[in-house]
C-alpha cells in the first residue's frame, strides 16, 4: 500500500489543491477533462479534501483548466518548437495533456509547492521545475536560455499579489520578453470583495484569498499587455457549456443578462506582450 504524504503549504498555495481535486473528480465521474494523475495525486496526499468535495467550484475550475488548454494548444499549433511558462504550475498536469513531443516547457512555483510538486513529476529534456516567485526575475534567465517564442501561463496565480505587485511583475515581463503570449485570468473588484461569500474561499483563511482587482483587462496596456482576447466561462466551447450545473445553462437560456451580471467579473485573457508605455 502507498503510504500518504503530507500537505505543508502556505495559505495561498495551499488553493492549488482546489483545482488538483476538480480534475480528480471530473475524472471519476469521466465529466470535462481526464486526468488519471490527478486522481493518483489526490489519494496520495494526507489532506482533508471532503470539505470541498461536490462543491459545483470544482467543476467550474476543471472547466477554467481546460479553457487555458486551448490557449496552449492554439500557441503550440503555431509554434511546436516555442516554450510554455508555466507560472505558479501547482500541481497542475498541463504538460501531460498538451505535450507536443517538441515543445519545451519551463514550471515556476515557490519552494513549498515546488517541493510537493517534484514528490510527483520529474524534470526531463524537454521539462524543468525550478523553484521562483513570479515578483522575481531570476527565472527570467532559465526562460531566456531556451528557445521562443514564449507562452506564459498564469491559472489563478497573479490574481493572488497586492496590485502593485501584480503590475510590477507583468511590466518586468513584458520588458524581457516582448512578442511573447501570456494566458492569464483576472478579477474584479466586485469579485474580490465578495470572496466570504464563495463556497470554498470561505473555507480557507482570508490569508489565501486573491487580492488583485483588474475590472478592465485591456486597461493593462500601459504595462506592456496588448488584449487579444477576453473571455468569460460563457465562451467556453459548446462541449463544455453542456458540462456546466443544470442551473447556468438554464440562467443562460433564460435570464442571460443576469448570468452575465454574475460571472462577468472573472474573465480569462489572452495578451501579447510588448514594450511597455513609458
Amino acid at each position: 500500500m502507498t503510504s500518504s504524504m503530507p500537505v505543508q503549504l502556505g495559505p495561498v498555495q495551499e488553493t492549488l489543491l482546489i483545482p488538483l481535486l476538480g480534475r480528480a473528480e471530473e475524472t471519476k465521474r469521466r465529466g470535462v477533462i481526464n486526468d488519471p494523475r490527478a486522481v493518483e495525486i489526490v489519494e496520495r496526499l494526507d489532506y482533508d479534501f471532503s470539505k470541498w468535495s461536490g462543491m459545483s467550484t470544482l467543476r467550474g475550475a476543471s472547466i477554467r483548466t481546460r479553457m487555458f488548454d486551448d490557449f496552449v494548444r492554439a500557441f503550440l499549433s503555431k509554434h511546436p518548437h516555442g516554450t510554455v511558462v508555466e507560472i505558479g504550475a501547482g500541481l497542475n498536469t498541463r504538460y501531460e495533456r498538451l505535450d507536443n513531443g517538441r515543445a519545451q516547457w519551463v514550471e515556476l512555483d515557490l519552494p513549498d509547492s515546488m517541493a510537493l510538486r517534484r514528490a510527483f513529476f520529474e524534470d526531463t529534456d524537454q521539462r524543468i521545475m525550478i523553484d521562483g516567485s513570479f515578483t522575481e526575475t531570476d527565472w527570467h534567465d532559465v526562460v531566456a536560455a531556451r528557445p521562443g517564442p514564449y507562452c506564459f501561463v498564469s491559472e489563478a496565480v497573479i490574481i493572488y499579489l497586492d496590485e502593485a505587485k501584480a503590475l510590477r511583475g507583468l511590466k518586468t515581463l513584458a520588458e524581457r520578453f516582448p512578442g511573447s503570449t501570456l494566458a492569464m485570468d483576472t478579477t474584479s473588484s466586485r469579485m474580490v470583495e465578495r470572496q466570504k461569500h464563495h463556497e470554498a474561499m470561505k473555507l480557507m483563511s482570508m490569508d489565501s484569498w486573491f487580492r488583485w482587482r483588474c475590472d478592465d483587462p485591456a486597461s493593462l496596456e500601459g504595462q506592456g499587455l496588448h488584449l487579444e482576447e477576453s473571455l468569460t466561462f460563457m465562451d467556453a466551447s459548446p462541449e463544455l457549456l453542456r458540462a456546466m450545473p443544470a442551473s447556468i445553462r438554464w440562467m443562460r437560456r433564460l435570464v442571460p443578462w443576469l448570468l452575465e451580471w454574475q460571472i462577468r467579473g472573472y474573465r480569462l485573457n489572452r495578451f501579447t506582450l510588448q514594450s511597455p508605455v513609458a
